[in-house]
């Protein structure tokens, strides 16, 4: 007795339109997510490049910062 095609269900429990239709939303929203991540990258590096000195420049700006509270302490 064969199963119709529609009517089988996957190891989720979804039929196969179901489950390819689940796998269309899944793949646009990694994308999308994926994109958004991206570029958020990009314009965090265009604003504030790491890597080289920055993060030295960072640490003698912290250390004088706490050089001065501790002289007024």
């Amino acid at each position: 007795m064969a199963l119709d095609p529609e009517t089988r269900s996957t190891l989720s429990g979804l039929t196969p339109g179901e489950a390819q239709e689940f796998n269309r939303i899944f793949v646009l929203s990694f994308i999308i997510f994926t994109s958004v991540a991206i570029v958020a990258h990009i314009l965090a590096w265009l604003w504030r490049p790491w890597g080289g000195n920055y993060h030295a420049a960072m640490l003698d700006g912290a250390l004088a910062a706490h050089q001065l509270v501790s002289a007024f302490s």
